[in-house]
């Protein structure tokens, strides 16, 4: 069995008596033991070396988090933050909250003008977008818990391919090119990102490398405290930033519990606040649970119509309810309790769309970017580990840290600047996700682990800001409704709706012209666009022999490795 797998191509097949696109169905990666699907497959392979070298799922998490770092500069980072869920393989369950913070001389107000409008761009352009990163300490929260070799071994491969380099995918030259007027913009020196890139290019980031060996040397403290922690306030001060030293040396990633529940013969764990991801998801799957799901066909207008409606309601309910739970006391058992989501399903009807100015948050007792990533691993001992991370937008808020070389998030836009005033994303908050010192951002990242009588059956996760949720929903389906392998489910054009806009947005190509005219018909607005991709999912899927079988998406350049 060959150990690594590249890209599948993103070949489409049509069917002219199927009212659903139909993809050719192709079988990803499987192998016996262990896994990691990650956007790059540089960081795959490190994580799935320090597999064999006998580390466990939390120690290639490590490494591939660090690598990330390196090779997938517009979304893997130490410079941002994200999520992680977990499965032990003796059941046990957990989540970790590195999600970045505002510093803590921000303030609600800081993003508007004095007439109290919205300041373009400043919440996702330049040192004033950057909340306090997480990434390093949660990979250190990580490996006091779980790490079983010396961390040293863990980030060492990165450092290495930060100093060698790496070559560069035309999809990543791309990116950079179209990216290198905004480096301009904000930084004051010419960036290494900046040159004219082209497929095979040599990318070596040398300060990049020397931050990373602080790091390794140092610990935690070789990121928020020291040289690297210097250099990054100063810069950001030059810019017109405000994090501070205090900043950086106050910031903790914690220990969550996640959110658990039942669809049908299935157990679903995913990420609590302030991630969405976790309730939302948990909303959508209960709302479509009275519904015979498997008997309706894939992607059809009944499919599509359901999946839309439930997601409205539950958008709704995000943008109402949901907030940084430290803050914010926010009803989750009554958000997720049945007889809710069952009242908030009574006004769906087959016959039409609804609309969603007729569709506000519930009555209870009690965003992110297209340029996250994800991997998602299980080791030889049965262990899990199911992560989630990002800048937010594309190379987050294009600084990067002179002397440092690493690039900072533009997390801040994921709060409500303004309640009522959609982010980049087009999600609309409230004061519940209001702008405060040493807050967390709402997110929707949704890390997932899926169990089927107590034993894995499946982990996954996606990029794709408020995408990520449906992606992550309709990739559940594909295998537990529609029986597709991991490979296939991940291969299938997915759709959106997010309660405003009021639109489904849909994979170009991916669904028949018959589909898209009676969905309009029902009144219901499609959004098409040819370069519009709704996630790029990374999942294992463990099969009834117990092998594994990878799902890496051919939307990206992520690949599945494993033994």
């Amino acid at each position: 069995m060959k150990q690594l797998m590249l890209l599948f191509s993103f070949s489409l097949l049509f069917t002219n008596c199927n009212s659903s696109y139909t993809k050719k169905k192709k079988i990803g990666l499987i192998v016996q033991k262990a896994m990691v699907v990650s956007a790059k497959v540089e960081a795959s392979k490190i994580g799935s070396d320090i597999l064999k070298r006998g580390g466990n799922a939390y120690d290639a998490m490590i490494a591939t988090h660090f690598a990330l770092a390196v090779a997938y500069p517009v979304a893997g980072n130490i410079g941002g933050g994200g999520f992680m869920i977990y499965r032990n393989n003796d059941g046990t369950k957990g989540a970790l909250d590195f999600r970045e913070k505002a510093p803590i001389s921000a303030h609600k107000n800081m993003y508007l003008d004095s007439a109290g409008t919205i300041i373009k761009n400043k919440s996702t352009l330049g040192a004033n977008a950057v909340g306090i990163p997480g990434s390093v300490a949660g990979a250190f929260k990580v490996y006091e818990r779980f790490g079983s070799i010396p961390f040293k071994a863990l980030i060492q491969p990165a450092i290495d391919l930060a100093r060698n380099g790496f070559k560069i995918t035309k999809k990543q030259a791309i990116s950079l090119n179209n990216t290198a007027k905004k480096f301009q913009k904000v930084n004051t020196y010419k960036t290494l990102f900046e040159a004219k890139w082209k497929e095979g290019a040599l990318l070596k980031q040398e300060e990049l490398a020397q931050t990373l060996e602080r790091i390794r040397d140092f610990g935690r403290a070789g990121f928020y405290e020291g040289k690297t922690a210097e250099l990054f306030v100063k810069y950001v001060a030059q810019l017109g930033g405000v994090i501070s030293r205090e900043d950086l040396q106050k910031y903790t990633a914690i220990w969550r519990k996640p959110i658990t529940f039942e669809y049908k013969d299935y157990q679903i764990t995913s990420m609590t606040l302030p991630s969405s991801g976790g309730i939302c998801l948990a909303q959508i799957l209960k709302s479509i649970a009275p519904y015979n799901v498997s008997d309706i066909e894939h992607n059809s207008t009944k499919y599509i119509q359901l999946l839309t409606e439930a997601s409205r309601r539950s958008y709704a309910d995000r943008a109402h309810f949901l907030g940084d739970i430290d803050f914010v006391n926010v009803p989750i058992d009554s958000l997720t309790a049945t007889d809710y989501i069952n009242q908030r399903m009574q006004s769906f009807s087959w016959d039409k769309a609804t609309p969603s100015s007729e569709v506000s948050h519930g009555k209870i007792l009690g965003h992110e970017s297209d340029e996250t990533t994800h991997y998602s691993i299980i080791d030889q001992f049965g262990n899990a580990v199911s992560v989630t991370t990002t800048l937010n937008t594309g190379y987050g808020s294009k600084v990067v840290v002179k002397g440092a070389g690493f690039i900072l998030n533009n997390e801040m836009d994921d709060f409500s600047s303004k309640p009522g005033v959609p982010n980049v994303y087009g999600l609309v908050g409230s004061k519940a996700n209001a702008i405060a010192p040493e807050k967390r951002m709402l997110s929707s990242m949704t890390p997932t682990i899926v169990e089927k009588n107590g034993k894995l059956k499946m982990v996954l996760g996606t990029p794709g800001g408020s995408t990520i949720i449906t992606s992550i929903l309709q990739n559940i389906l594909n295998v537990v409704e529609y029986n597709m392998g991991m490979q296939e489910s991940v291969d299938q054009p997915r759709f959106h709706h997010q309660w405003l806009p009021d639109i489904i947005r849909m994979e170009p190509e991916g669904f028949n012209s018959k589909t898209k005219t009676t969905l309009k018909t029902l009144g219901y607005t499609i959004y098409e666009k040819k370069t519009l991709v709704i996630g790029k999912v990374d999942a294992i899927l463990v099969l009834p022999n117990g092998s594994l079988e990878g799902g890496a998406d051919a939307r990206g350049d992520d690949a599945a490795v494993g033994f």
